[in-house]
């Protein structure tokens, strides 16, 4: 029909307009969108589009990559700021601590170095303790110390070495004491006894003054001498309450600080160290001819044949019992042999 046909003009301009593709979308190829879809998606369209597939998509994954990112970061800064919390103070205060220290000793150090080298703490007084056997004057010889001396430039190991090489002197310490005192404690030998040398071909007679250990102290000069009324008169006071060695053989030749090599004298050394008070305090003197020939004489005048400084306590125990036993009856006692003791009466 020609009002229907393909011919028909007005059919044909209006299927020409409908020909006309959409610029929004493409159909599917061979198929043709019926007019209820192309209204459904026309109708659609407003609503759809802030949301469609792509643009959705694309806005969500930028901004979730944004958002990790960002957490990330907020994250790796805490982290920073903790650590940098809690070990930089640490790092810092130790750095400050050792700073300070450095500054405050090279201030130190400037400050000593200018009174190690100025007059302050100038020595005044020179103290002295415990030496009853030297006087002021030999002690003052044997510290040294030079005039202007301060306590800060002091050689206290020099005064110490110089002290102590004296022979009465066992042990020295050097004390400072601000603002201007030195002191200087000594520990002296104590006599043990005196040994009665013979000199000049057996002619003369000299007394030294030995010590426990061994130690010859000095010759004893006759207390009216010159040099007898120089030194202290503890000496004489300690040599006069000490028992005297005896009959020590000629040729001894005892030297000022040094130490006894004769057996016979350092055997009867050792046997008074080994007496016990209760005996020992009654010997007078002590006889030293030969070691197995030493005899004690004590102040009652009973004398022991001791011999040798071998079992001591039991022949000091053996001693006291025949005396108690024959009390004012005994004059001499043999106990060279423990084993067999014998004994005299008067």
């Amino acid at each position: 029909m020609a009002r229907g046909g393909a011919n028909n003009p007005r059919y044909n301009k209006t299927a020409a307009r409908r020909a006309v593709p959409s610029s929004s979308w493409q159909p599917a190829a061979g198929r043709m969108p019926s007019p209820r879809s192309r209204s459904a998606r026309g109708a659609s369209a407003p609503t759809s589009r802030p949301s469609s597939g792509r643009a959705a998509s694309t806005r969500k994954a930028v901004t979730s990559v944004r958002l990790g990112d960002m957490d990330r970061s907020r994250a790796s800064r805490r982290a920073t700021t903790l650590r940098e919390g809690v070990a930089r103070p640490k790092r810092s205060g130790a750095f400050r601590v050792i700073v300070a220290l450095a500054v405050t000793a090279a201030v130190l150090g400037v400050v000593y170095a200018g009174l190690y080298f100025s007059s302050a703490f100038t020595i005044e007084k020179v103290e002295v303790t415990g030496a009853d056997h030297l006087t002021s004057d030999e002690m003052a010889v044997l510290a040294a110390v030079p005039q202007g001396t301060t306590l800060l430039n002091v050689d206290a190991s020099a005064v110490a070495d110089s002290v102590v090489r004296d022979a009465w002197v066992a042990d020295v310490r050097v004390n400072r004491h601000f603002p201007n005192t030195l002191e200087i404690a000594v520990t002296e030998r104590k006599i043990a006894a005196v040994v009665d040398v013979v000199a000049d071909n057996a002619k003369t007679t000299q007394h030294w003054a030995i010590a426990s250990d061994g130690m010859w102290l000095m010759e004893i000069p006759d207390q009216n001498s010159e040099l007898g009324q120089s030194i202290s008169p503890q000496i004489y006071e300690d040599a006069g309450s000490v028992l005297h060695i005896t009959g020590v053989p000629f040729g001894l030749a005892p030297e000022v600080g040094t130490y006894c090599t004769d057996g016979n004298v350092n055997n009867a050394l050792e046997i008074l160290g080994g007496l016990t008070g209760e005996l020992a305090d009654q010997v007078k003197a002590v006889s030293a001819t030969d070691a197995q020939s030493t005899l004690l004489t004590l102040e009652n005048g009973i004398q022991i044949a001791f011999g040798t400084a071998e079992d001591i306590r039991d022949k000091e125990r053996i001693c006291l019992e025949i005396m108690a036993k024959n009390e004012g009856k005994v004059a001499y006692i043999n106990v060279r042999v423990p084993d067999r003791p014998t004994w005299r009466a008067v």
